[in-house]
Formats: structure tokens, sequence, C-alpha cells
């Protein structure tokens, strides 16, 4: 079977509901933002080393991975709700897992540069995408409804890739490069 459709040929591609939508549209952006942020954490699981304390990051990751499946169907769609998984429980699981993750980590109190190991330096790239997905995220919201689930969740994300990746510098013992002026 041919992956292939041609139907996007001219700029348009199709939603879920079958409605032909500009490739720019802000649901389209969003979503494909969403993708690529589900690739960039691919890549960071990739490059995660089989050490101590590297299972329980890559199961974070694996289900945040498996999550943004399901927010990217929604935003495909756009129903009134998710409903296929328990946003506010997985917001709440991310605060545990990013308080997890910086009770092991030294405090800083700079910014750190995004680099380190290779897992590392994937993760502050999911981190900043994250960060772009919120930003088409709320761009949708002032058009469409979206549901305030998926804002918090999508809000955390950023928070959980900075811990994530400060956690995996620890774990493959890579110094991190503190910003200074």
């Amino acid at each position: 079977m041919a992956i292939y459709t041609k139907t996007g040929d001219k700029g348009k591609t199709s939603l879920f509901s079958g409605k032909r939508v500009w490739k720019y549209d802000a649901r389209v952006d969003t979503y494909g933002t969403i993708d690529e942020l589900n690739s960039v954490i691919g890549l960071a699981v990739a490059h995660l080393p089989t050490k101590k304390g590297a299972n329980k990051l890559k199961k974070i990751l694996l289900g945040i991975q498996s999550d943004l499946f399901y927010i990217g169907a929604y935003l495909a769609d756009l129903p009134d709700t998710i409903e296929d998984i328990d946003l506010v429980q997985k917001t709440e699981e991310f605060e545990k897992s990013i308080d997890f993750m910086m009770k092991h980590l030294p405090p800083t109190f700079n910014f750190v540069l995004p680099g380190g190991s290779r897992a590392a330096a994937f993760l502050h790239q999911a981190r900043t995408v994250a960060r772009r997905a919120e930003r088409n995220l709320v761009r949708l919201s002032k058009k469409e409804k979206i549901d305030e689930r998926v804002m918090k969740y999508i809000n955390r994300l950023s928070d959980v890739f900075y811990a994530a990746a400060r956690f995996a510098n620890m774990i493959e013992k890579k110094k991190e490069t503190i910003w200074s002026r």
C-alpha cells in the first residue's frame, strides 16, 4: 500500500473529520509541533544509557510519547474534551517526577546551558519544542476551544524536560555548563 495520497500536493490537508484546511492552519501547526516533539523525545530515549536511573527516566519519556499521540489525535479533530487519557493524573505525576529528579541534583541558581550528554542535549531540545507547542496551542485556543487539561499538560512538559536533561547528565556523570555573564 502506498503511503502517499497526493491529496496534499496543493497545500491542503484533511483533518480527522474530513474537513480540508491549509497546511499552515493553526491546528495543523500545533499538532505538527506535537509530532516533532515526540520525535525529539525518541532521539533522547535512543541516547539514554543502560545505567541505573536511566530506566525510570526512559519510562517517563515513553509515557509522554504515548500521551502525545493521544493529544495529537485530539488536536487533529478537536472534540470538546479529550477522553482517552487522564491528563490531570498525568500532570500530577509529572510534578512528582520533577520533584524526584530535582531531589537528586545539585541546586543551581543560574541558567544551565543546553548540552552535556547526547540524551540531555536532546531533552533540552525537547524543552524548547514543548514551549513552541505550548505557544501554538495558546494561539489555537484563541480561535477554537481547547480542553484546559491539555493546556496544563503541555505547559508542564518544559519543566519535565529541564529536570530530565539535568538528570540525564547526572546519570552519565556529564558536567553541566552554568551560564555566566
